[in-house]
């Protein structure tokens, strides 16, 4: 559904962060990890794009700006 060119993009930035948090020690990270664990690499991928779509249309639709999320 919706745009495909953007959920391609979605999925690309996705799959970054998923070859990434190896090396990420932020919520984020701990996160995928925590998923990776559990599932296949490429249904984390989507999982996190499809996080960051919802998080962006949030912004989008409250006309608000990103706050990174505090930490315990």
């Amino acid at each position: 559904m919706g745009d495909g060119y953007l959920r391609r993009l979605l999925v690309v930035g996705a799959t970054s962060v998923v070859r990434r948090a190896g090396s990420n020690p932020s919520a984020t990270g701990t996160w995928v990890r925590g998923l990776l664990e559990r599932k296949p690499a490429r249904l984390v991928t989507v999982a996190v794009a499809n996080k960051t779509a919802r998080i962006a249309w949030v912004i989008l639709a409250r006309g608000e700006t990103y706050r990174v999320p505090m930490t315990a």
